[in-house]
């Protein structure tokens, strides 16, 4: 009987131990999840604001970043900025840009890819497209290290 009744403690302790580790890793990636959708907040409100050096910090500013586009690739972050101020060159051009986001899925410990859509409201007609952009997280921030939009 006290066999039975030290098995079942210990049994017990471990489901528990098991199940404490099951929830931190879910909490972590909700953490994460919510960390990355609050950078892309602030692009948001940076963008509708015409501060498109503001948009870009949520990118990794190495001229390995990678964006992939109608145009073809694009290697670096100054050469994305660059483009971004040729093609939206005023305002009127950027407008308010909304997110929709359809998923965000863990690659491993330090990367994720997101997946939705984007909503350009502009006096110089609407544009909406598709994006799938790759996070990762680099010296403790998270950071874009691949965009492709279209």
């Amino acid at each position: 009987m006290k066999k039975l009744l030290v098995f079942s403690v210990l049994f017990l302790a471990i489901i528990i131990s098991c199940k404490r580790e099951v929830v931190t890793v879910n909490v972590s990636e909700e953490i994460e999840k919510k960390e990355i959708l609050a950078i892309m907040k602030t692009q948001e409100e940076a963008w509708s604001n015409h501060d498109l050096e503001g948009f870009m910090q949520g990118y990794w500013k190495s001229d390995s970043l990678k964006f992939y586009g109608s145009n073809g690739i694009t290697f670096g972050w100054d050469k994305t900025l660059a483009n971004y101020k040729k093609g939206y060159p005023t305002k009127d051009h950027s407008g308010e840009l909304k997110f929709k986001v359809n998923d965000i899925s863990k690659i491993n410990n330090d990367a994720y890819f997101v997946m939705g859509a984007y909503h350009l409201t502009r006096k110089v007609g609407n544009a909406n497209g598709v994006f799938m952009i790759i996070f990762k997280k680099i010296n403790g921030e998270w950071k874009i290290i691949a965009d492709t939009s279209c």
